[in-house]
């Protein structure tokens, strides 16, 4: 099990990069195994973001958006998008990752790329 501290600073900066409402919607209700499995998850992931270090928040931003892009991870690449604002990326950084993506990951992850930023801001557009 992780340690409280390394726990409190993962969730702290989950809560931060992702928002109140998407970490609410996915702790909510949980049973034990599934709050064993998220605290678990957050440490893991989240606490890698909380290790200070060379890359800031926004160089770690730009890393996961890459690496689940390169793995097909949709899904997680969108919730990165969205984050872009809080997480210190910028929408010009956001155009650019695409041509990164398809050089080095190749065009479908590209364009699979493009098109989830474009999806992102439509929805963002229509939600006000």
């Amino acid at each position: 099990m992780p340690d409280n501290e390394q726990l409190l600073a993962a969730r702290a900066l989950r809560r931060a990069i992702l928002g109140d409402s998407h970490v609410d919607g996915q702790t909510r209700d949980a049973d034990p195994r599934t709050t064993e499995f998220q605290d678990y998850v957050t440490t893991v992931a989240w606490g890698v973001w909380a290790r200070g270090g060379p890359f800031t928040t926004r160089d770690r931003s730009l890393l996961v958006l890459a690496m689940t892009a390169a793995l097909g991870r949709m899904e997680e690449f969108r919730l990165h998008v969205s984050a872009n604002e809080r997480s210190g990326v910028s929408d010009a950084e956001l155009d650019e990752l695409p041509y990164q993506i398809a050089a080095y990951c190749g065009a479908p992850a590209g364009v699979a790329a493009r098109r989830a930023i474009n999806e992102v801001r439509a929805q963002r557009e229509t939600n006000g």
